[in-house]
């Protein structure tokens, strides 16, 4: 297979993502058309883990942000179905939550947190763009209120009823981040996001950091009989399963590697 270059990544590949929404107003941008409601100013906390004990899972959040009210957004990206989000997202909310307060803190102040997950597929085949998901009471309905949400979007959707056109217009161009669709869609707040993406691709820093990534992964793929690069390989697949594909092109520096090896035991 062809190694793709950098300039030719859409959102939709993790690497390109995760690097777009660690500028701050690219994030806000992008959480204000995911939710459908305005957002003053968010501060991002790019590649956030969460450590308790080393012997349980720990996760390591693709992008989490705090808003102006201290609410909690944790957005990955997944390129590609493992069939297992809805229980990833319960992970994700609990370990996302169990750091919002500290010891002796009333559990009135626990901020709402987000989990959002943006599939290249749809993740339960209605075709619907958003599916958003709150803890109800089975007998009433009636809802818990416990502050807790979790948003699947998906850029394969094909119904739009009840959805903003903003985020049909985000979940378009995150399947194809050119010029051309940017233009096409005609959507300021998607050409602002646009230029951002522009600007990344332009980037010397950028682009070295992603030829890093393709050739730890060429070389765990060619050299997988040799002992060292055997541990790599098996590491990096274990990474690409958990949906931290695109934190691989930090593995060149040894603290992130031996921290890797460690969350995932090999």
């Amino acid at each position: 297979m062809a190694k793709r270059k950098f300039e030719d990544l859409n959102l939709k590949d993790a690497f390109l993502f995760g690097a777009a929404l660690e500028d701050e107003e690219t994030c806000r941008l992008s959480l204000e058309l995911m939710l459908g409601r305005e957002i003053s100013s968010v501060t991002v906390h790019a590649e956030h883990t969460i450590f308790y004990n080393s012997d349980y899972r720990s996760v390591r959040l693709d992008i989490f942000a705090t808003d102006e009210e201290q609410s909690r957004y944790n957005v990955e990206m997944q390129g590609v179905s493992r069939g297992n989000l809805a229980r990833r997202s319960r992970l994700y909310q609990a370990q996302l939550d169990a750091s919002a307060l500290t010891p002796g803190e009333s559990f009135e102040t626990l901020p709402p947190g987000y989990v959002i997950f943006v599939c290249a597929f749809d993740p339960f085949g209605s075709g619907l763009y958003r599916y958003t998901f709150e803890n109800r009471c089975l007998e009433t309905g009636m809802p818990l209120e416990d502050g807790a949400r979790k948003i699947f979007l998906s850029t394969r959707g094909t119904d739009d009823s009840g959805v903003p056109e903003g985020l049909v217009h985000f979940l378009k161009y995150v399947e194809e981040s050119t010029e051309s669709c940017a233009r096409s869609l005609g959507d300021e707040t998607v050409n602002r996001i646009h230029r951002r993406v522009e600007e990344l691709k332009k980037s010397r820093e950028w682009g070295q950091r992603y030829m890093k990534f393709e050739e730890l992964l060429k070389d765990a793929r060619e050299e997988g009989m040799e002992e060292g690069t055997a541990r790599m390989q098996r590491l990096i697949e274990r990474m690409t399963t958990a949906g931290e594909a695109h934190l691989t092109a930090k593995l060149s520096d040894t603290d992130f590697l031996n921290e890797m090896y460690e969350k995932h035991q090999i």
